[in-house]
């Protein structure tokens, strides 16, 4: 197992992160859970949105099964059961009444979700800890923190990265597109996950491949290293001052 406890230690001193990275992992057996150390069932109520949070914050690993009393619609999402089309033609009908403008138009969210295929179990806990090889993992930060991050794998290998946004239930466009795409993926978190998520009003979320993590700690250095350093916390030239001196540090031939 790749020592994350110290790459996720990294992450949060060089991004100043006020919340501990997030590791996911579905599970084909809930036996599985029992070789994880210091998993904490979660059997009680609840929705995804309110797992990273007690993970990210509280410091749980949470191990929830397909047996459990997560929300439906969330277990369909996430990796702890299939979904059926009357499941989505009911989710698109209670979605009219809410987010969507008709059952029409929510059926068409539904069918564009990138489901995690069904286990019997996910766990979910903080990076830190290091008692399970993750599949996915989850960064919170403001949009500063964030763009440094993902300028920081720019500077190790450039590609252009895309941006989702489906709405109620954005969740999925940060864990389940990654899950499912094996490439980084950023997200605004939804209400949902601000308002039973406890995700800040200045946060959004990046959910990166395990092989991402190095490219992203290795880019960090190198920007710290240029000619000017680029890290966070960002420093303020001024709206006011003439900033030529400054650039033609880095850019010479201005």
């Amino acid at each position: 197992m790749s020592d994350w406890r110290e790459k996720s230690n990294e992450l949060k001193e060089r991004l100043r992160l006020r919340t501990e990275p997030v590791a996911y992992r579905r599970l084909e057996r809930v036996a599985d859970l029992d070789s994880i150390d210091g998993v904490t069932r979660w059997p009680q109520g609840c929705t995804f949105c309110q797992i990273p949070f007690l993970a990210r914050v509280s410091g749980y690993t949470l191990g929830i099964t397909s047996e459990d009393n997560m929300l439906k619609r969330c277990k369909g999402i996430h990796g702890l059961r299939s979904v059926s089309e009357e499941d989505m033609e009911q989710e698109a009908a209670g979605l009219a009444t809410t987010w969507m403008p008709s059952p029409e138009e929510g059926m068409k969210q539904q069918k564009d979700y990138p489901r995690i295929p069904a286990g019997e179990a996910i766990v979910v806990g903080p990076l830190v800890q290091a008692n399970f090889e993750p599949e996915v993992i989850l960064l919170y930060g403001n949009p500063a923190q964030i763009m440094m991050i993902m300028s920081a794998m720019q500077k190790v290998k450039y590609e252009r990265f895309q941006f989702y946004f489906i709405g109620e239930g954005a969740c999925v466009d940060s864990l389940g597109q990654c899950y499912n795409t094996g490439k980084p993926s950023l997200s605004i978190p939804c209400y949902g996950e601000r308002s039973l998520g406890q995700v800040a009003d200045d946060e959004i979320v990046i959910a990166l491949p395990p092989g991402e993590i190095d490219r992203a700690i290795k880019g960090l250095k190198m920007l710290e290293e240029a000619v000017i350093p680029f890290k966070y916390p960002i420093g303020k030239t001024g709206a006011f001052m003439d900033p030529s001196i400054l650039l033609q540090q880095a850019y010479p031939d201005m």
